[in-house]
């Protein structure tokens, strides 16, 4: 299946674009493997016209709205459960909350993470607001602390509650949070969390730290602030793996992200296996593991004959203010 699947991609001229997060069968196909700030940016400037995107919605959605002119099929259209956890209806209403509160939308920056819909980036982009990803997020929130307002940053609060420690900043999470807390945080979060990245806690990483007094803890900061304060390392997927590969052969490591990822990070030193998945259970992204080989070859088959099986589709009018956030977000990167 996958000679079938490589050989439908050379012939159509399409790039085969995969989350670090995929199957492995996938990723080991793939013209192009990243993390969500490095395929958004590659695969819009690809010379290919036909991108075929192995990942969850979002991120089709997003090389659509920074490449109009490329035609986007998904072999399986998976949607991020955090970013189901906002849409346009509640980003509406968690302003007129804050305007109930006493804080006008004039005085708030919005700041999304890539991890939510076109019409949410749209939303962030009309306001004058930016999109961000995990390998960003410091630059990108710095520069939001520029504009001299409130950050609302959505949908993850646990990644917006770690860049306000980070930096010291007062923080709060919407309608979890008091009125008051609200008003004197400098971070108002959107209550939005990764399911995945839940499971890994702190009594995981006394566990290994007991076990294993030399090992190094290293998460994701979509990981709760208690996780992420106690860990050694913290970074965004493209940044763990730069890191974990760094390190000694032999230097044990246990890891708060998707199991994908963990499992073919490191193979066994001397027959024995230092790499550790920081969760008693198996961390798995149910979405990110939709896609199989086959939902890739029955769509490069469809789009042999002319049928564009799982276009991404946008709005001219949601893509001009999305691309105006995603846009200032590729600058800032620079």
């Amino acid at each position: 299946m996958q000679n079938k699947i490589r050989a439908l991609i050379d012939r159509l001229d399409g790039l085969l674009v995969a989350h670090y997060y995929q199957k492995d069968e996938i990723v080991q196909i793939a013209d192009l493997c990243g993390d969500s700030l490095e395929l958004a940016r590659k695969a819009s400037e690809s010379s290919k016209s036909l991108i075929v995107f192995c990942g969850v919605g979002f991120m089709g959605q997003s090389v659509k709205i920074l490449a109009p002119q490329k035609r986007v099929i998904m072999p399986k259209i998976a949607c991020c459960s955090m970013a189901r956890m906002i849409d346009s209806e509640y980003y509406d209403e968690s302003l007129a909350l804050m305007e109930e509160y006493g804080i006008s939308r004039n005085e708030i920056f919005p700041m999304t993470y890539i991890n939510s819909s076109a019409e949410v980036k749209a939303k962030v982009g009309e306001m004058g607001g930016v999109v961000c990803t995990s390998a960003n997020a410091g630059k990108i929130f710095e520069y939001a602390q520029k504009q001299g307002k409130k950050i609302f940053f959505l949908p993850d609060r646990c990644l917006g509650l770690n860049l306000a420690d980070k930096y010291h900043i007062k923080s709060a999470v919407l309608g979890v949070s008091s009125k008051e807390e609200v008003l004197e945080a400098s971070v108002i979060c959107y209550n939005g969390f990764c399911s995945v990245h839940q499971l890994f806690t702190l009594k995981d990483i006394e566990f290994y730290r007991e076990k294993f007094p030399d090992i190094l803890i290293v998460t994701h900061p979509e990981c709760t602030p208690e996780v992420v304060r106690n860990s050694d390392f913290v970074g965004s997927t493209s940044q763990i793996i730069a890191y974990v590969q760094s390190l000694s052969p032999n230097q044990r490591v246990a890891i708060g992200t998707e199991f994908n990822l963990v499992n073919r990070l490191r193979q066994p030193y001397n027959g024995v296996n230092y790499t550790y998945v920081l969760s008693a259970t198996k961390p798995e992204c149910p979405t990110m593991n939709e896609t199989s080989l086959e939902d890739i070859y029955r769509v490069l088959q469809a789009y042999k004959i002319g049928e564009f099986c799982n276009e991404i589709k946008i709005s001219q009018e949601t893509a001009v203010f999305a691309k105006k956030a995603l846009d200032k977000m590729m600058e800032l990167s620079l």
